[in-house]
């Protein structure tokens, strides 16, 4: 009986540890959900309650008993445990609720590129990457998980092909570690796992811009008049060819001189450094292209004849052949000479709004200008700093001559844009124009076989101005007026001149208002873009993947080819490759050194301290 009742004076205070642990257990439980949920709150309660309940009974509330030096030494260390417990709590609420990371690698290699967020934040229904392998690296995940903070429409998940067959031939999986994205009821193979080679954000970014276009669009570059190759050559454009079929784009090369018309298909021609100028019949061929909706993408390196002089009259377009020469010295910090301007100074454009202060490179580059032309903007892209001028003279030393060469800063890139309204195409049989009564009375009198002559009227100015402006070479009488004429006619009748023609005399207000909400009806205005840059290296291979240069390209491509913004933007980096390639010797040689040298070095320095101070 007597150990009963020892147990019994025990029990209270393990009780009281119980609803202790509990409380704990509901607190973390609530910081690792996202949002409050049954189970927590039901810890939390239930701990507070049976620590207030073993309190109330230890003691008897007696004052004897909370009048004890151990009962307030007690009680103070309980509360300040709480006290302590619940700042943790709140600390770790607060962190996970508002959490700051802070990515310290070279190339932000921990944290998701604008480019990558701006795709996740923009999907409109939900995208799932399936993995098909059974240890994904932890990197990985984190990768994945970056991803889905910014979306709840984004998820992946986890598959052991061997084990969930089903979906492993639903996505028709032919090896470990393949990655698909599923959007809809499109599906997207992404990359294939190894042991060297994790998730890419590049790859998966790219597969989920890819998944998103609703058609293939094609992107086509102009050959056959010096431009560098598409292949992997110095200076071609392999590089920039493989980053738009990333992007889902499909890459032709176009001669315009053997076809003068652009495929129908074309999204986007790109003219890149032509060395010699196009025919007229590829001139023409790309004014009726632009004239139609189409979009063009010029890089035109300094000192070249394009013959495009037709088509920069239309859109304003002065081009100089003068070289930018930057005397700031900030490319010498890349090795690079004067002639190679460093930009990090950009336009208020979808292109370049997300570039911030971030440099470009743009080798044997030239100034590109504008003149003022109805319906076409222009915004400046690409802006060089003040130390910079357009030199005319390169033969001699460069110096800045201010009676010839142009004070900086220039406008390197220029992005186009016009709107024009054009007339739909008539039909055979044109439609008949509202009248007011009157002249439905006159035009009843009148049949569409048969002309009514009437007696000559005596000649007026308005009459012998009219004829004038129809036959200005002959010198007639005033002929038998004829049918009024149709609004075709009459437009015919107007010549640049200002001829004013004398009014039909049965047309009224309401008629010509009829006529002017046809002709409105039936024009439709019609958006072209062009892009402009001073230079095509900067595109090239080598150059390619400097700084933003790559970004400059795809982002102008982007915006050409699509009416969103939400693909314009810095794309994911590349990680770099941090291996020092050292052989055995050296290998042994610094494993000796760890080993061996290192400790003895310590211990002959501890050895010759001891023995000066003997």
């Amino acid at each position: 009986m007597k150990n009963i009742a020892n147990s019994g004076r025990y029990l209270k205070y393990f009780l009281f540890c119980i609803g202790l642990f509990l409380c704990i257990a509901g607190l973390v439980a609530e910081g690792l959900s996202v949002t409050w949920s049954l189970l927590p709150l039901v810890l939390l309660v239930t701990g507070i309650f049976i620590m207030i309940l073993c309190l109330g009974f230890i003691g008897g509330f007696s004052k004897k008993f909370w009048g004890r030096r151990s009962t307030q030494a007690g009680t103070n260390a309980l509360v300040a445990t709480l006290a302590v417990l619940v700042i943790l709590g709140l600390i770790n609420f607060l962190a996970i609720r508002y959490s700051v990371r802070i990515d310290l690698t070279e190339t932000k290699l921990y944290t998701l590129s604008p480019l990558s967020e701006k795709i996740v934040n923009n999907l409109s229904q939900p995208l799932k990457v399936w993995i098909f392998y059974l240890d994904l690296d932890p990197e990985d995940k984190v990768l994945l998980e970056n991803y889905r903070r910014q979306s709840s429409n984004f998820e992946f998940e986890i598959v052991d092909p061997q084990i969930k067959i089903g979906i492993a031939e639903k996505f028709n999986v032919q090896s470990l570690g393949e990655i698909y994205v599923e959007y809809g009821e499109k599906k997207q193979l992404v990359q294939t796992l190894n042991t060297i080679q994790g998730i890419s954000e590049v790859q998966l970014t790219n597969a989920m811009e890819k998944i998103q276009r609703d058609r293939p669009q094609s992107i086509y570059f102009l050959q056959g008049h010096g431009e560098p190759t598409l292949e992997t050559l110095e200076g071609g454009f392999s590089q920039a060819v493989t980053s738009l079929e990333d992007k889902g784009y499909k890459v032709k090369p176009l001669l315009l001189a053997k076809s003068t018309e652009i495929p129908k298909d074309a999204t986007v021609i790109v003219i890149p450094g032509p060395k010699r100028g196009l025919f007229k019949g590829e001139v023409k061929a790309l004014k009726s292209y632009l004239n139609k909706g189409g979009s063009v993408l010029l890089m035109l390196d300094p000192e070249t004849k394009t013959g495009l002089e037709p088509l920069f009259k239309d859109w304003g377009i002065q081009l100089d052949d003068r070289v930018i020469i930057d005397a700031s010295g900030t490319g010498g910090l890349l090795g690079l000479g004067p002639a190679t301007p460093l930009i990090n100074n950009y336009g208020n454009h979808p292109i370049t709004k997300d570039f911030a202060n971030g440099i470009s490179v743009y080798p044997l580059s030239r100034p590109i200008g504008t003149v003022s032309v109805e319906g076409v903007d222009a915004v400046a892209l690409l802006v060089t700093n003040e130390n910079t001028w357009a030199e005319s003279n390169l033969n001699s030393e460069v110096n800045f001559n201010p009676d010839e060469d142009i004070e900086g800063p220039l406008d390197l890139a220029i992005a186009f844009t016009r709107t024009k309204s054009q007339p739909q195409a008539k039909n055979n049989k044109p439609s008949l124009p509202s009248l007011s009564p009157s002249s439905e009375a006159s035009d009843k009198s009148k049949k569409p076989n048969q002309v009514t002559e009437t007696p000559k009227p005596s000649p007026s100015p308005s009459s012998e101005d009219s004829d004038k402006s129809k036959k200005p070479n002959q010198v007639t009488e005033t002929p038998k007026p004829s049918p009024s004429p149709s609004p075709e006619d009459s437009d015919k009748s107007k010549k640049p001149d200002k001829v004013t023609e004398t009014p039909k005399p049965s047309s009224s207000p309401s008629e010509d208002k009829s006529k002017k909400n046809q002709d409105k009806d039936k024009s439709e205005t019609i958006e072209s873009k062009m892009v402009v840059f001073g230079s095509s290296t900067f595109a090239t291979n080598g150059w390619f993947e400097q700084q933003l240069n790559g970004d400059v390209f795809l982002n102008s491509v982007d915006w050409l080819a699509n009416d969103e913004e939400k693909t314009l933007s810095i794309r994911p980096k590349q990680q770099k490759n941090r291996r020092i390639n050292i052989t055995p010797l050296e290998a042994g040689i610094i494993g000796w050194m760890a080993l061996l040298i290192m400790p003895l070095l310590g211990l002959i320095s501890a050895g010759i301290a001891w023995w000066r101070r003997r």
